[in-house]
């Protein structure tokens, strides 16, 4: 072992301060006789574009903020390569996301159940997302009030979006007031984790009420190198410290909690993963567990978007000095307007074909629109009807580079590489035509520019969605929970194989789920929190 400063003994150890770290971080050192250790490669949350929602178009792509990471040259987009953001930051991706509160469908928990993961259901999560909620308005058997995540609904409306409700419901997709009671088909403003008007990102949820725990240490500029085994047990963690190199022993469980792209890399340097990867990068092969790095899965969103006239967009709001001073004093002095817009407002979820049980994809729609994420708006009233697949077939990596942690690590989500996917992604641009061509939307005259009419055939539609389309930022699966031979951690998240060491975060999800992935990740925390503290206490009957 490499002589390093030792920080000391702790009896939890959480690698990454995002949506599960915090939570992690909160519940364990709820004890005040265990030392809980908490490491943030990124700094502090303290910056005031994480706080004000529109924000996040400072903070994507904003190295403060953000990993800026990047995919590999994807052939089912024809070549392109896409920005990667994912939190490098106090409360991870909770300070940069679009803040939507979505659990998922109850399917995809019963799915999860049924790949061999008592547990994990949609009646065993249920609870689990309640506990840490504090829903503005909703309370029950579906929500919770009282917890630590604030959820709240969005202070704006636009017309324009209340007539794509409309154009739905003439397709046979429902007006909803609740897209998280485990079935989301039909439409509803998407509810957000803010608090009048800001923001409601894990820090400030988790970490800041209990801020001031004496058992609880948070070190912010901690980046993690490896894993340290002594012989098939994690006894510690070595990591850089505002660049020095540091080391903390763990006499308990080490949790890694740094995400679908950290977590596996973590492992991969430290010896944990597929055996001639490691050797490729002279890392010594300590535990040949295949699985580590493989299943990625994600949302790519085809961003579609019209022309429209007779209905306001942000567009022209913004077009003018005037008017942007106009959305500065709405937000200045009543926290709302598009400044407090979340990246999508409207949800519309449904079936881009009758054959499937449930809604198999999801609408983001938006009263704007722009070429590419982070470009200026275009100067005439447009809407964006972003729409993905909820659950893509095709399957990517993450695999290490270098022996060097330093280095980002090659990121393949392998987006539409199935036949399947290609005919969701071509349905999926159907769907958003027949919304527009609907009697209520007609009236606007919409008219097609992204990816254009001329654009009919079935194949012509996949190649062309993969020209428009994005990651919606939803990377999971890359520690699947199993418990055949490629997975990677058990249903009680403990990495197979390896003593003292758990993953909590989305990367155990062994399908993604169908929705947005942040209530997931506090929930998994949630879960991973209950699994550690009946391990102490010596219940492990779950």
């Amino acid at each position: 072992m490499s002589q390093r400063p030792d920080i000391g003994t702790f009896d939890y150890v959480i690698v990454g301060a995002g949506s599960s770290g915090c939570v992690l971080a909160n519940r364990l050192s709820a004890d005040p006789a265990k030392r809980v250790l908490l490491l943030e490669a990124g700094g502090s949350d303290n910056y005031h574009w994480i706080h004000i929602p529109v924000g996040y178009l400072y903070c994507m792509g904003n190295p403060r903020t953000d990993w800026c990471y990047r995919t590999g040259e994807e052939p089912g987009l024809n070549g392109r390569s896409l920005a990667y953001p994912r939190g490098k930051v106090m409360g991870g991706c909770s300070s940069i996301n679009g803040m939507i509160y979505m659990r998922g469908q109850a399917a995809d928990y019963d799915h999860w159940r049924q790949l061999g993961n008592p547990g994990w259901g949609w009646d065993d999560v249920l609870p689990l997302f309640r506990k840490s909620e504090d829903h503005q308005r909703l309370n029950g058997v579906f929500h919770g009030q009282g917890g630590e995540l604030r959820v709240e609904r969005q202070r704006l409306s636009w017309p324009i979006l209340d007539a794509m409700r409309e154009a739905a419901e003439e397709l046979g997709v429902p007006k909803v007031d609740d897209f998280n009671t485990g079935d989301n088909f039909g439409s509803s403003y998407f509810e957000v984790n803010q608090k009048a008007g800001f923001r409601f990102n894990a820090v400030r949820a988790f970490i800041r009420p209990i801020r001031h725990r004496g058992n609880l240490t948070i070190l912010t500029g901690a980046q993690a190198e490896r894993v340290v085994l002594t012989g098939r047990k994690a006894t510690g963690l070595e990591f850089r410290h505002k660049g020095m190199p540091t080391r903390a022993a763990v006499t308990g469980e080490l949790i890694l909690s740094a995400g679908a792209i950290g977590t596996p890399q973590i492992l991969q340097l430290s010896g944990i993963g597929p055996g001639s990867l490691l050797q490729r990068h002279g890392i010594d092969v300590l535990h040949d567990l295949a699985g580590v790095g493989e299943n990625l899965q994600d949302h790519l969103q085809i961003r579609t978007a019209f022309k429209i006239t007779g209905a306001r967009t942000l567009n022209e709001r913004q077009a003018s000095l005037s008017g942007k001073a106009r959305i500065a004093l709405e937000y200045a002095f009543k926290r709302s307007g598009p400044m407090s817009m979340a990246p999508s407002q409207l949800g519309i979820f449904m079936k881009s074909d009758p054959r499937f049980d449930t809604a198999n994809v999801e609408f983001h729609v938006q009263p704007l629109s722009l070429e590419a994420f982070g470009q200026p708006l275009h100067n005439f009233p447009a809407i964006t009807v972003s729409v993905c697949n909820l659950r893509p077939e095709s399957r990517g990596t993450v695999r290490i580079v270098s022996p060097r942690f330093g280095d980002h690590p090659a990121i393949a989500p392998n987006y539409l590489s199935t036949d399947g996917d290609r005919e969701v992604a071509a349905g999926s641009i159907v769907a958003a035509r027949r919304l527009m061509a609907t009697r209520r939307m007609t009236r606007f005259k919409p008219e097609e520019f992204k990816p254009g009419v001329h654009i009919q055939t079935p194949d012509d539609l996949a190649r062309a969605a993969g020209d428009i389309a994005t990651t919606i930022f939803h990377p999971v699966g890359t520690a699947r929970m199993g418990t055949d031979d490629t997975a990677v951690v058990d249903p009680e998240l403990r990495v197979r194989g390896i003593e003292s060491l758990r993953v909590a975060d989305c990367s155990i999800m062994p399908t993604i789920v169908s929705g947005n992935t942040h209530a997931p990740a506090v929930m998994i925390a949630e879960k991973a929190a209950q699994m550690l503290l009946a391990v102490r206490t010596g219940n492990t009957g779950q």
